[in-house]
């Protein structure tokens, strides 16, 4: 059963912006930190941005000033703005609840150079 579904990955060129979605059902939305981590090849999957059921935020010290988390009440989404993408973004970008340990099934974002 599919608790997170994520859209948004694709392929920019560097310097260029994405926006990444999570959906999920509103038990879900309302009782967990939500938050996006990403696992490029041959590495560990990293947190990238966690944000709280009252909005309180943390970024990866590698993403602060870039990227922005968000949630939406009303739609039960979570949402991740990347701009000035970097080739070193290049990753798979899972959706997580914290509280419940559910993983979406990833999106990949490539930044092309």
């Amino acid at each position: 059963q599919v608790q997170l579904v994520e859209s948004g990955g694709g392929v920019v060129q560097a310097g260029g912006s994405l926006r990444l979605s999570c959906a999920a059902s509103k038990i879900i939305f309302s009782f967990n930190t939500m938050g996006w981590y990403r696992q490029a090849p041959g590495k560990q999957r990293e947190m990238v941005a966690l944000i709280t059921s009252a909005g309180g935020t943390n970024y990866a010290d590698s993403v602060k000033g870039r990227f922005v988390i968000s949630r939406d009440y009303a739609k039960n989404t979570v949402d991740l703005q990347m701009n000035s993408l970097k080739p070193e973004d290049t990753a798979v970008y899972y959706c997580y609840a914290a509280r419940d340990h559910y993983w979406g099934q990833g999106t990949q974002v490539t930044v092309s150079s």
